[in-house]
């Protein structure tokens, strides 16, 4: 029997949140195991071969992620350190613009690290006034920049969140101990690190291996064909779906292995606390000098792309053609539905798992799968399952908004189920003292906790469904393209003034959709006195 001061929605969970819960469990299994059962059995009882092309598409797949993990939490470890112990103006707006590529649509970033890294970009143009040959952006070189890119900034605020766990009074004692690199090193910074950096190598390792639009785009030819490229060009050219549905389980394997590996490597969490207060000075000198490289290198890295996307595109974005705009309205209709898809799954399956101790396991773990989910074997089944009933065209904006909420799913789970857990320990038997129903307490003791972290996870799957391109590409037809399908065929068709502009109208439409969301339901972010 629960005590008097137990809340009883965490022995009786509503059956409404239990019903939603149930349903979101049941669409992301129909995604996932539903769609690839529906590619095994049109594929019919010829089982596929792995050929010599899928062996050259897994070890690619595979380096490609290990060296873009790599490479980015490498690179990730000084620049948070630096932004840890340094206070600048304008600090946090540089980490804003910083972490805008992470939320960038992939073709938009593509453009601009063309203009920057490509053949006739500022940085071959300043290899060739020095003398020096010009470098290749396609191939592997080309995946791993893009993929850098992308994940350094993810990176950088998962371990400086590493470092704003460690409390000010250990920082101070450490100083007053007169601690040098090494023993900072040892007994703080490296203890920290080995807690934080797997989960950092995983999470960018997860989301590599399943890259499309950067291989499609940056890849080079056959010997730079990930998993993802190879399933869609064996269903979109050959429609072999033996051999798509093969690939699919292979990926899924790995992806299935890396969760594993995270699972069993990632330590607890340490038990650091403290008393907030103000963290001593940090070091100057050498430190100081190295700590402002390594801001300003990353900056330059991740804002100068930004930049040029800017500069080419403003002078082309009043003369667009329709054919964009249209597409634009596709997109802003795509965005939305996902959103209220993503608000549901979220919030069910949350609160579910937080309620039900039972079923957590199961609930954050379907949640989660759709990290190792391959879009493109998602969208092939689902376009075979709907062929015989309906013009998969016609499905083509609730597909895919679907899908694009799936996969952002593990992303805002993983925002709101910790603030969710400290809301629920924190407050939870206060609420049941005082009598408060499910309704009073979802309203006036979660919901303050939540908004922000609920923000952050709405805006960010605003921002990845506006610029997604993967299932759009298999159900789409003439006149129901998204933005980041018309901007593909303007840059196929070499129309590089249409494509500037389309990249710079996706770009403000990407980074509005998650600013606004932020700021709606988030809500301005808290003052602190210090306690």
């Amino acid at each position: 029997m629960p005590s008097r001061a137990d809340p009883l929605w965490r022995h009786r969970p509503p059956a409404l949140l239990w019903g939603l819960a149930a349903l979101a469990v049941a669409v992301l299994l129909a995604l996932n195991l539903g769609a690839l059962g529906a590619v095994y059995r049109r594929a019919g009882p010829a089982a596929a071969v792995f050929g010599p092309a899928d062996w050259a598409a897994l070890r690619f797949t595979l380096l490609q992620a290990t060296l873009s993990a790599l490479i980015s939490v490498a690179l990730a470890i000084p620049v948070a350190r630096a932004l840890a112990r340094r206070r600048f103006a304008g600090r946090r707006a540089l980490v804003v613009l910083t972490g805008a590529p992470f939320i960038l649509p992939t073709l938009v970033a593509v453009s601009g690290l063309l203009a920057v890294f490509g053949r006739g970009g500022l940085a071959n143009q300043a290899l060739g006034w020095a003398g020096l040959p010009t470098v290749s952006i396609y191939g592997l070189q080309g995946v791993l920049l893009a993929h850098v890119f992308f994940n350094l900034p993810l990176a950088t605020r998962l371990i400086l969140q590493g470092w704003s766990r460690v409390p000010a009074e250990h920082l101070r004692l450490a100083a007053s101990l007169g601690f040098g690199r090494r023993a900072m090193w040892r007994h703080i910074e490296g203890p920290m690190l080995t807690r934080v950096v797997p989960g950092a190598l995983a999470v960018v390792f997860l989301i590599c291996l399943t890259s499309f639009a950067v291989a499609l785009t940056l890849g080079g030819g056959p010997r730079a064909t990930t998993l993802e490229l190879a399933i869609y060009q064996a269903f979109l050219f050959d429609f072999d779906l033996g051999r798509a549905a093969l690939l699919a389980l292979v990926q899924a394997g790995l992806g299935i292995a890396a969760l594993l590996a995270l699972a069993g490597f990632t330590l607890p969490g340490m038990a650091m606390t403290g008393l907030d207060r103000d963290a001593p000075a940090a070091p100057g000198g050498m430190a100081r000098l190295l700590d402002g490289i390594a801001i300003a290198l990353v900056a330059a890295f991740l804002l100068l792309p930004l930049a040029m996307i800017v500069l080419r595109g403003a002078p082309h974005l009043a003369g667009l053609p329709a054919s964009v705009w249209m597409a634009t309205l596709q997109s802003l209709k795509v965005a939305a539905l996902s959103v209220v898809l993503l608000a549901v799954f979220t919030a069910a399956l949350a609160l579910a798992a937080v309620w039900s101790r039972r079923a957590a396991p199961l609930l954050e773990g379907v949640g989660m799968s759709a990290l190792v989910a391959s879009p493109m074997v998602i969208g092939t089944g689902l376009f075979i399952m709907a062929f015989p009933f309906i013009a998969p065209a016609r499905l083509a904006l609730p597909v895919t908004a679907l899908v694009n909420a799936a996969m952002a799913l593990p992303f805002a789970l993983r925002a709101v189920l910790p603030a969710l857990h400290r809301a629920e320990a924190d407050y939870a038997r206060l609420s049941a003292s005082l009598g408060l129903g499910v309704g009073a307490h979802l309203r006036l003791v979660l919901w303050p906790r939540l908004r922000r972290p609920a923000g952050f996870a709405l805006g960010l799957g605003a921002a990845l469904s506006m610029g997604d391109l993967g299932v759009i590409v298999l159900f789409a037809q003439t006149g129901g393209e998204t933005l980041p399908m018309q901007l593909q065929r303007l840059m196929g068709a070499y129309r590089t003034q249409d494509a500037a502009g389309a990249a710079l109208l996706l770009l403000v439409l990407s980074l509005a959709a998650f600013t606004l969301l932020e700021r709606l339901i988030g809500g301005k972010e808290p003052r602190h006195a210090g306690t």
